[in-house]
């Protein structure tokens, strides 16, 4: 004979059932944050069929990341939010939204702009190239490396907006293009001899709250082809100024 087993109570089964609801949703967010990457290709080119233009719309196609991509938006739109909420794109953050912190920055027609403050209906017929679209398949541009392999980031928040403000800082120097640190404006320098100091005022216009500026410009540095300071060199520099 068995002993007689205790009758479960309501409450107890929906407890169990809220319980695998939860492991259940967990695991498939868990499973879409590893998703091949042909996976979530498919998601977004499913998200960037846009119906006709509604009240107050228009019709607006975008280059991005080297496709054409079509939208029914309003002119109101920024280019930031078409990115993120019509397109899928969340690489390039929303900060401040008022073109103070350069999380959003992304590259149009090769130049570093603030794509909140830029309205998406203005960006037709030019080229727009964002954190999603540097890579070249599972090769990494050479900022994006550099930026892991001199841990150029923390929380990782602006750390889209460095880079492609980065890769904009190469091309502006590449093009002689001079800044407010540039001592010879007729004689702007090359990448090779990029000053630290050219670094920081040509990434001024983007804040990083972790405070890992000094990973940046030696992100940049190693991009330029120079060779960045060691990280314990300057620990051991600062060592010994506290002990003098």
């Amino acid at each position: 004979m068995h002993p007689p087993q205790e009758s479960k109570r309501p409450e107890d089964s929906r407890k169990h059932r809220a319980r695998r609801n939860f492991l259940g949703q967990a695991l498939t967010a868990a499973g879409t944050a590893i998703a091949a990457p042909s996976l979530l290709n498919q998601t977004t080119a499913a998200q960037t069929s846009s119906p006709a233009p509604g009240k107050g719309e228009m019709s607006v196609t975008l280059n991005i990341n080297g496709k054409p991509q079509t939208l029914a938006i309003e002119p109101r739109v920024t280019l930031l939010d078409a990115l993120r909420e019509r397109l899928g794109l969340t690489g390039s953050k929303k900060g401040c939204d008022h073109g103070q912190c350069g999380a959003c920055t992304v590259l149009v027609d090769g130049e570093r702009v603030y794509s909140c403050l830029s309205l998406a209906v203005m960006q037709e017929g030019k080229q727009i190239v964002t954190i999603e679209g540097l890579a070249k398949g599972d090769t990494l541009h050479p900022v994006q490396a550099a930026f892991i392999e001199n841990d150029g980031f923390q929380c990782g928040y602006c750390t889209p907006g460095q880079i492609c403000a980065s890769v904009a800082l190469l091309d502006e120097v590449k093009r002689g293009c001079a800044s407010a640190m540039t001592a010879d404006l007729t004689n702007p320098p090359p990448l090779a001899k990029l000053s630290e100091a050219e670094i920081k005022e040509r990434l001024s216009g983007n804040l990083c709250r972790c405070s890992a500026y000094n990973g940046i410009v030696a992100a940049v540095q190693q991009a330029t082809g120079q060779t960045p300071p060691s990280p314990a060199a300057a620990m051991l520099v600062q060592e010994a100024g506290v002990s003098a």
